[in-house]
């Protein structure tokens, strides 16, 4: 009887042991390396961002994060592939306002839900566009710029990092308040693709978001940033105006950037990114790494927060859509 009740606890044991050690390893997040699509061009505002939150994932939390840009379609590419990927914590979105708000209210045939296909993680920065113009353009501020342009009447176009992003919003928001409409548009695959020829002065004016590139070009002379389409001036560059300062206070176009994962990926994987969004957001030289890109830290903006400030961004802007009068594509 000893021997038989020994063998009956035994078996036992082993039985409780298995399930254990597989219970464990199911709830262990990260395990293998991490797509992060970035759904532009390399060298554009969103670049930036990812780069740098994947760089201090990797020093400070050991993640094995791979920065894949996937440009094209105003961001609806890289969009859609995560929207679509496995919701298993390991394909995660560098999302924002363009990819996020603006693009689906534009599109007539969406390829995503916005709402239904992410979960929000956490917001990291806010980007702010600017009018910036070539040095041969010889206006000095947005309102010289709009008599300069209403003076060459149908001869001029401005540049953005794509339709429907916040860089091309920026731009028919300023058309519309200053009242250019013969002003042409012209579509990049990105911001960083447009500045050839703005530096070429091939295309005189463009409207995107402040980036390093951009902040180095101006500082060179070899472009001016007239304003930025903001309510405060940028940290990264004090000495260039707001819009509203220069007679423009209902120009105002922000980027809010956030990671995002696909629907119904596991809790394990959320909380860890979310927490780990936080902690790198608490750590004072990644947030001066946002300052002088031009971006304002976004502290405090968690999965719920962010998810319901996009939808708060969804009701601004919609109306105001349709009042510029972009068409759906």
């Amino acid at each position: 009887m000893d021997r038989r009740r020994f063998l009956q606890l035994g078996l036992g044991c082993v039985a409780f042991v298995g399930p254990a050690t597989n219970l464990s390893a199911q709830h262990k997040y990260p395990t293998r390396p991490i797509r992060l699509i970035i759904p532009r061009s390399a060298g554009g505002v969103l670049d930036v961002v990812g780069r740098d939150w994947a760089e201090w994932q990797r020093v400070h939390k050991g993640f094995v994060i791979t920065s894949e840009n996937q440009g094209g379609g105003g961001g609806r590419i890289g969009t859609a592939l995560v929207a679509h990927a496995a919701p298993d914590g390991y394909t995660l979105l560098l999302g924002s306002t363009s990819d996020l708000v603006l693009t689906p209210a534009l599109t007539n045939q969406p390829t995503f839900d916005p709402v239904k296909d992410f979960v929000a993680i956490g917001g990291i920065a806010i980007s702010v566009a600017a009018v910036i113009v070539h040095p041969s353009v010889p206006a000095k501020d947005l309102k010289g710029l709009a008599a300069y342009v209403k003076s060459n009447s149908g001869k001029l176009s401005y540049g953005s990092a794509g339709a429907g992003t916040m860089s091309h919003l920026c731009g028919e928001l300023y058309k519309k308040l200053a009242g250019l409409p013969d002003l042409v548009h012209v579509p990049y695959k990105g911001a960083a693709a447009g500045y050839a020829d703005l530096l070429g002065g091939h295309i005189p004016i463009m409207t995107v978001n402040v980036t390093p590139t951009m902040l180095a070009m101006h500082k060179e002379g070899k472009v001016r940033i007239l304003a930025v389409a903001t309510d405060r001036r940028i940290d990264a560059a004090p000495d260039i105006p707001t819009s509203g300062e220069e007679g423009y206070p209902d120009l105002i176009a922000q980027l809010f950037v956030g990671i995002f994962v696909p629907a119904e990926t596991p809790k394990i994987a959320i909380e860890t990114l979310a927490s780990a969004t936080r902690d790198a957001l608490d750590d004072k030289v990644f947030r001066q790494r946002l300052d002088t890109a031009g971006f304002t830290p976004v502290r405090d903006f968690g999965p719920e927060r962010t998810g319901q400030y996009l939808k708060e961004e969804t009701a601004r802007w919609t109306p105001i859509l349709e009042t510029v009068g972009l068409e759906k594509e």
